[in-house]
């Protein structure tokens, strides 16, 4: 391998969740603090190109592959890595943050990977470590844990199969971008889009995510989405199936969330649609769409991060999660929610904000493939995303009515790192130029225009009147969301339990019928080889003289040429 390669970013963060988990004191926190902010400082000194080359199965494959793409998401996930570490310093978990950086170095070692089985192990590794963060917080967490890496098992399972049908049928391990013609590619691209939180198994995330600590969805959030996005980009742009996925995606979380009563199921829902967008991006698949889609996913990590640290921070200081036990709070923690307000408002593309500068490109993409239908359906979604994570959230949780709730905003460390993501917030959406320049294709593109503002201004009146008038109807009740795991973790054990007796009422019948035919076999042996059965008593000689004739008459004639 290459000196570069030996310097790998993802590896090198996997290395310090490691050691941060034996160390105590300032040793760990300066450790926690410091490895992020090198992986990044690696990301950006490796120069662009194939780095370190390694035998795998006979093949010849990279560890790292440097190019504008990979470069904008390991530049990302390295900072969200900081800036989670800074906001969960005060976690009494020692597991969360050395599992999380073994998380987040993975999730950077498969965006850097240069051919598919380097790709594979880091995404085998990305599944284990969020697995971890997940199950660290605490026995309430074991169950949702136990999905969630079956799920991943499953998904890692058909990515495996797609790969090695791929590479018997091609001879290559090169990771380029490819059409789902064959079941090996078809299986590929299934294996992906599970990461991605497509349908029909959508619900593994909002099942998940919501039962992580306080600190860990800020994490869960961050990397296996948008690795997902990361791979959908350079593996298959331009498949054309993946629009009607990312629209299904975009409006399916839409209306769970505007209906969900959990703080952070909301946010999981939210997750599943806006990741909707960006999968669209990719099956647009322009340049234009991939710039969208790739500045749109570095965007989101940043308002997706600063929103579930507010959240985080709400159910940390009041010990509630559900809406319809919140209110009021804005008196209590008001930084807090200056910083939820700010992603709020990036998430629902408000001018001058991260949002409104990254997601209107992929409408733009639409517009441009002149895919009308689209570009409206992007428009309505908009809308749709105001009116739950614009209005809804910090309307009940900070502005509505009291709810008796007494609390303060939550520690220095945690604080720090909301007020630094709002900030990037508001400074990608002030500067986009900076952002653009990181995009992997040149962008000839100007959000700030009249017609754009004034547009997306009035869509946003047109969503905050609209929750104004129904908001006694979007108020958060306690009420059970009804999901598609509904099936794997209700239908099929109610179905199973009966099969499974069935089965095992069949199995004793055939047994005692087998157990019976043995029985007589043996009882009728016994008898015709006792002294005066069949074989047992003597036979005359003229009898055995024909037996012996007819055997050697039969022997002869199936024996003659």
């Amino acid at each position: 391998m290459t000196a570069s390669a030996l310097l790998h970013p993802g590896l090198w963060l996997a290395a310090a969740g490691v050691a941060a988990f034996f160390l105590r004191g300032r040793a760990r926190t300066l450790l926690l603090l410091a490895a992020p902010l090198a992986a990044l400082a690696l990301v950006w000194a490796i120069p662009d190109g194939l780095h370190g080359r390694w035998s795998a199965f006979g093949f010849e494959a990279t560890l790292l592959r440097m190019d504008r793409l990979s470069r904008l998401f390991a530049t990302i996930f390295a900072f969200v890595a900081f800036a989670g570490a800074l906001y969960a310093l005060t976690q009494r978990s020692r597991l969360e943050l050395p599992a999380a950086f073994v998380y987040a170095g993975s999730a950077i070692g498969a965006t850097l990977a240069g051919d598919l089985i380097t790709l594979f192990v880091f995404w085998e590794v990305m599944a284990v470590g969020s697995t971890l963060v997940l199950w660290s917080a605490g026995p309430g967490a074991w169950a949702a844990s136990r999905r969630y890496l079956l799920m991943h098992l499953f998904g890692g399972m058909l990515l495996m199969a797609g790969i090695a049908g791929h590479v018997a049928s091609t001879g290559s391990i090169a990771f380029e971008a490819m059409r789902p013609d064959t079941v090996a590619k078809a299986l590929v691209l299934a294996g992906f889009l599970l990461n991605a939180g497509a349908p029909p198994v959508s619900a593994w995330l909002p099942d998940a995510y919501p039962e992580s600590s306080w600190s860990g969805m800020v994490f869960l959030a961050a990397f296996t989405t948008k690795t997902a996005v990361y791979v959908l980009l350079r593996g298959f742009p331009g498949t054309e199936i993946l629009v009607a996925i990312g629209l299904f995606m975009v409006f399916y979380g839409i209306v769970y969330a505007i209906r969900e009563n959990d703080l952070r199921r909301l946010f999981a829902y939210s997750i599943v649609s806006q990741v909707g967008f960006m999968v669209a991006g990719a099956g647009i698949g322009t340049e234009m769409a991939i710039n969208g889609a790739a500045a749109h996913a570095f965007a989101h990590l940043l308002y997706k991060a600063v929103l579930l640290m507010a959240a985080g921070a709400v159910i940390l200081q009041t010990g509630k999660r559900r809406f319809s036990e919140l209110g009021g709070l804005l008196r209590h923690m008001p930084l807090t929610a200056t910083c939820a307000i700010i992603g709020a408002l990036s998430i629902s593309a408000f001018p001058l904000t991260s949002g409104f500068v990254t997601k209107s490109m992929i409408s733009q993409a639409a517009a441009d493939a002149h895919l009308q239908g689209v570009w409206i359906a992007f428009a309505a979604a908009s809308a749709g995303t105001c009116l739950y994570a614009g209005f809804r959230f910090p309307w009940l949780v900070f502005f509505r009515g009291d709810a008796g709730l007494r609390a303060e905003d939550p520690p220095g460390p945690s604080r720090a790192a909301m007020v630094l993501v709002a900030i990037l917030c508001l400074a990608v959406g002030v500067f986009p130029g900076t952002l653009y320049a990181l995009l992997p294709h040149p962008v000839d593109y100007v959000p700030y225009t009249a017609g754009h503002a004034v547009a997306m201004l009035q869509l946003l009146a047109f969503s905050g009147l609209a929750f104004f008038l129904l908001r006694r109807h979007l108020v958060g009740k306690a009420t059970v969301t009804l999901d598609t795991d509904w099936v794997w973790r209700h239908l099929v054990p109610a179905l199973w339990t009966p099969a499974e007796e069935g089965l095992a009422r069949l199995r004793e019948r055939a047994f005692g019928a087998v157990s019976d035919l043995a029985h007589r076999v043996a009882r009728d042996v016994a008898r015709f080889g006792s002294a005066q059965g069949a074989f047992g008593r003597t036979w005359a000689t003229r009898t055995m003289v024909v037996w012996v004739v007819v055997l050697l008459a039969a022997i002869l004639l199936f024996s003659y040429r």
